[in-house]
């Protein structure tokens, strides 16, 4: 059997390799910046020694949301900024990110002490609680848009900053994680096999009661929960994903039945729950096939969060009657995805859509983020957008749209979330290649049999 030492190594390894390729396949570069991360110290009470780093863009907003990007074992802050894309997010939409890093030789968050698991109770939660502060005393930040996100170890962290801190954090975003308390120990140990084995199966009502007696008394409202996890996840195993489902549902007082279940790419499978729209109370995403080293979509977390507008989400209400006990299902949720909406029968005007398109390119991969604009004064039902790919490109992989085939003439469509673009909206899809040599963009575009602009 692996030491913990060994476990800890290899579970470093596999979020380090993890970490690179969500940079690589997701990183999406803003304009030419002179922001740039930056090492804050003497930020407050920090009882573990963390170091703060901070993340300001060039543009902020005039009340702008706050993000905490919690890194995986053997990570680090500065490798959270540069191998995924909330920081390109964050020159888009202006709000201000900071990364936490842990010192201690492990690199992995304190997910599992007592003291971690209450509020104020010491350890790495009261640091990072601290760097919120500090950033809070030196920018107008919106109260009502703090939120936090990380992968593996710092998704363990971002179920703990929930449960600790329910008035501070409005949302999270678990990549890959455990629910708040599953990682429990009382010998010293930062690792726990049972938990980490998926062998730590709780009601819904016991999860729910390991959060609310993190801050006994507290009776306001609850953060909203996004969770992702692979069917193949070989160091935090796959029932961690349903546990964590059951934890958060409860916790804001819901059944464990979704009130909305869809496919946003293939493989993967969207079940929401207080809600059927983009900010539901819980969202989590069973992605089939896919191990311990899963993709960051920053992007979806960040659509989440509602820090792609000026809106905040709404806030959860606190329960008015005892959460109910309902017994998790013993089966995954369907996997078969809903139908595309078919386009319209008539095409939109000519010039009556702009296209933009930004490649980021490496050895022999690429990702391109595309937006699609409606120009005209019509809302556009149902879309297919048709452009064909530079010779030796081909397409591995996609998000918000299906694309098919997945070389030369490419035409990607719409799924059912976002088959409707109102007049000035837009829609964001995206997708991973690889490349000959060639990193070039198409030509051009055309919306549903319509030529379109290009930016």
């Amino acid at each position: 059997m692996l030491s913990r030492r060994s476990r800890l190594r290899l579970l470093g390894a596999a979020l380090a390799a993890a970490g690179l390729a969500a940079g690589a396949a997701l990183a999406v570069p803003g304009p030419a910046s002179a922001a740039a991360l930056t090492e804050v110290t003497n930020f407050g009470a920090n009882p573990s020694n963390l170091r703060m780093y901070l993340y300001v863009p060039d543009t902020v907003a005039a009340r702008p949301g706050l993000l905490v990007v919690n890194h995986y074992c053997t990570g680090s802050g500065p490798a959270m900024y540069s191998g995924t894309q909330f920081a390109a997010l964050a020159d888009r939409y202006g709000y201000i990110v900071v990364y936490p890093s842990v010192t201690r030789s492990s690199k992995c968050f304190d997910v599992s002490s007592p003291q971690a698991l209450r509020r104020d109770g010491g350890s790495d939660p009261v640091g990072i609680k601290s760097m919120v502060d500090y950033v809070r005393q030196r920018y107008p930040v919106d109260s009502q848009r703090i939120f936090t996100t990380g992968t593996s170890s710092g998704a363990m962290m971002t179920n703990v900053l929930l449960g600790d801190y329910p008035d501070v954090f409005r949302a999270g975003a678990a990549f890959a994680g455990v629910p708040f308390g599953c990682f429990a120990t009382t010998n010293g140990s930062e690792w726990n096999s049972e938990c980490a084995n998926g062998q730590v199966l709780r009601t819904p009502q016991q999860w729910g009661d390991l959060v609310r007696n993190a801050y006994p008394g507290y009776t306001g409202p609850r953060p909203r929960m996004q969770i992702w996890h692979g069917t193949n996840d070989e160091t935090l195993r796959y029932p961690n994903f349903g546990e964590q489902i059951d934890q958060w549902t409860n916790v804001n007082g819901l059944g464990q039945t979704p009130a909305y279940t869809d496919s946003p790419q293939a493989g993967y499978t969207r079940t929401r729950y207080g809600g059927t729209g983009g900010t539901a109370t819980v969202e989590a995403i069973s992605m089939q096939g896919v191990t311990h080293n899963l993709p960051v979509d920053a992007a979806q977390a960040i659509r989440f969060f509602g820090l792609d507008s000026t809106t905040p989400p709404p806030t959860t209400a606190p329960p008015t009657t005892t959460p109910p006990t309902t017994t998790p299902p013993t089966t995954p949720p369907p996997t078969t995805p809903p139908p595309t909406t078919a386009p319209p029968t008539t095409p939109p005007p000519s010039g009556a859509c702009r296209v933009g398109y930004v490649v980021n390119a490496w050895n022999n991969g690429l990702t391109a983020a595309v937006t699609i604009t409606n120009t005209s004064t019509t809302v556009i039902n149902g879309w297919n957008l048709a452009f064909t790919l530079p010779g030796g490109q081909t397409i591995t992989g996609g998000w918000n749209a299906t694309y098919s085939p997945s070389s030369g003439a490419v035409t990607a469509r719409n799924v059912s979330y976002n088959a409707s673009i109102p007049p000035g909206g837009s829609v964001d899809i995206g997708f991973q290649a690889t490349h000959t040599g060639n990193t070039g963009r198409p030509a051009s575009f055309t919306l549903n049999g319509s030529a379109c602009t290009t930016s």
